[in-house]
């Protein structure tokens, strides 16, 4: 099953929090701003200290974010997303390195937001652009209070 980006953004309206902000009509306006791809179990979508190019909406499927240790060859998973998720979203933001790799554990559907995308997005439509990026910080806000839980619960 393939679909294209307005008929995955007007499903995300209704599955992803980033996408609370929005209207119908911004998903309409927003869809043309995403890339539909496909990424078969094993495809690795970024390694750590990649170029950071574009954030991954999660449509179906798993991908699994796992981080290198300080032991060769070794790396720690730090999470698994599914249907609803966003990841890489940093690479909206800012230039850095990829912070981990990226790997999909089974058949997925993904929406890609290159980062020049996103920045055209911010020229052409500012407002659209400003709840976008809330709805995207929210996600990560939440993620990142769970890591918190997460890293009491160690100690």
């Amino acid at each position: 099953m393939n679909h294209t980006a307005p008929e995955i953004c007007a499903q995300m309206k209704n599955d992803l929090r980033c996408f609370t902000f929005l209207s119908e009509a911004d998903t309409e306006i927003l869809s043309p701003y995403f890339e539909c791809r496909q990424g078969a179990a094993g495809t690795v979508l970024w390694n750590e200290g990649d170029e950071s190019k574009f954030a991954v909406f999660v449509m179906s499927g798993r991908i699994e974010e796992k981080k290198n240790t300080e032991f060769e060859g070794r790396q720690m998973v730090i999470g698994v997303y599914s249907e609803g998720s966003v990841i890489g979203e940093f690479s909206l933001i800012d230039d850095l390195p990829r912070a981990v790799t990226a790997v999909c554990l089974e058949d997925a559907q993904l929406l890609l937001m290159p980062r020049e995308n996103f920045d055209r997005l911010l020229v052409e439509h500012p407002e659209l652009g400003l709840r976008f990026l809330k709805g995207v910080l929210l996600t990560l806000s939440i993620r990142l209070r769970k890591s918190f839980e997460r890293l009491v619960a160690i100690f």
